[in-house]
């Protein structure tokens, strides 16, 4: 049986896969495991994008926390970020929130916080999990005055907003960007962060009706952003994803401005004034290998891990490090919050902008994006991580292996949320590492179907 959490806590299409029985249950069984320590009445902050099971899920959810003897504080349509800000503002026991991410409509997840704002590790997500397989074992169900209630509460958009104002305090005056809410979490406190702090902004899609989002729009479909940045004349467009914890960004010339190159470009302003602590960021396997280069070339360090943001965090908070994130746009800066948090990357871009006074296209030269092909490979969940049982395939890129030690990169690996495997390349001439990607994918389909 394969493991119910993710990279990015539990996902599937809401109603089959996601249920409201599996909802209620991950009610119970979280808030059992992560306030079991607690001599009070526990509390469990719990929030939702756009999408249109997000009602259905959060009830399930909060149904389950408070059978247990929790309670449940709704807070309602609100980015991940904000889940992991608020359980710590106001001081809740954890957080949850309902999210697919860049998913589509169709999918949903459930993702838990602890009382410090942070992803569970993996074993406390075993925990929750093994609980769930013994159908709630040793898990006591008050009853009466015992039960948990749920409180809602409609004030937490404005705590987060004013949290991010406070953490990179900005004067945006002059300044006009487009922003790409993709319809989902961020449509009201992206805007309205970014209009109080003064900017010009040109808001597109704000309009979420529960089934289009991430629909040809936002971080993982940039192109109508770099067209509109162009034609508004703007100095640069940002773009989030569904449930807001990821920014892309586009420059004054309508080129994309990715998660490595965002993060060359904070994290060079960080180390010149003295604030990026021991000259290191952390990126993932999946970086750019001009991301390296870059590091090399400004005396930085660059830490590798695992794809997933929440492997980039343990590292962080192992080896004290305050910035790191991955190429997709999830960048952690620790300093102030404790996810990947798209309001606050555009923040922490915009004050480069403002402090140094270059355009974004300046700014993204100080590293040079090496030509890399990413293709994916769509397979069945069950067998997504049995790739290299097949001869054919572990042949295949063997030999793909071999044609690229000298002058590229291989990377071929299952995708911790949906039913892919990945397979990216990185060499000189990217039409043949295109075509190489794609003969590998499609033989992956084709052996694993």
């Amino acid at each position: 049986m394969s493991r119910m959490f993710g990279t990015d806590g539990v996902r599937g299409v809401a109603g089959s896969e996601l249920t409201i029985q599996l909802a209620t249950s991950l009610g119970q069984a979280g808030a059992f495991v992560l306030t079991k320590e607690t001599s009070h009445n526990p509390t469990i902050i719990v929030g939702c994008d756009t999408r249109i099971s997000g009602g259905m899920l959060s009830n399930a959810l909060m149904a389950g926390i408070c059978s247990v003897g929790a309670n449940a504080v709704y807070v309602g349509i609100i980015p991940t970020p904000a889940i992991a800000y608020l359980t710590r503002f106001y001081h809740a026991d954890a957080g949850v929130m309902i999210s697919a991410s860049h998913n589509p409509a169709e999918f949903n997840g459930i993702k838990f916080f602890n009382r410090e704002g942070y992803k569970l590790p993996d074993n406390l997500e075993d925990e929750i999990e093994a609980l769930i397989s013994s159908n709630l074992m040793g898990v006591t169900m008050p009853v009466g005055a015992k039960v948990g209630k749920i409180e809602y509460r409609f004030d937490a958009l404005e705590d987060y907003i004013d949290f991010a104002k406070k953490a990179v305090p900005l004067d945006l005056s002059g300044i006009k960007i487009v922003a790409d809410c993709a319809e989902g979490a961020s449509y009201i406190t992206s805007v309205r962060t970014l209009k109080e702090l003064g900017a010009d902004v040109v808001a597109i899609h704000t309009n979420p009706n529960g089934i289009n989002i991430n629909s040809n729009c936002g971080s993982t479909h940039m192109e109508e952003l770099m067209k509109r940045v162009v034609e508004e004349h703007a100095d640069l467009g940002v773009a989030f994803d569904g449930d807001a914890d990821r920014m892309l960004a586009v420059d004054e010339k309508g080129h994309m401005v990715d998660g490595d190159q965002l993060m060359a470009i904070c994290g060079l302003y960080l180390k010149e004034r003295g604030l990026l602590k021991m000259d290191t960021i952390v990126g993932t396997v999946m970086s750019n290998l001009g991301f390296t280069l870059f590091g090399k070339a400004n005396a930085i360090d660059i830490e590798r891990t695992v794809v997933g943001d929440r492997y980039v965090l343990e590292c962080m908070k192992r080896k004290g490090f305050n910035l790191g994130g991955e190429q997709s746009g999830h960048i952690i800066f620790l300093d102030e919050n404790t996810t990947g948090d798209g309001l606050l990357s555009a923040l922490h871009l915009l004050q480069v902008l403002v402090d140094t006074k270059k355009p974004l296209s300046e700014l993204a030269s100080v590293m040079e994006v090496l030509p890399q092909a990413l293709v994916n490979a769509r397979v069945s969940n069950a067998n997504k991580n049995k790739y290299m049982e097949y001869s054919a395939i572990s042949d295949a890129i063997e030999d793909i292996e071999k044609k690229y030690a000298e002058e590229g990169r291989v990377l071929i690996r299952p995708s911790g949320t949906e039913p892919l495997v990945r397979v990216m390349i990185e060499g000189k001439d990217i039409d043949e590492i295109t075509k190489d990607a794609t003969r590998l994918a499609n033989l992956i389909s084709e052996v694993m179907s």
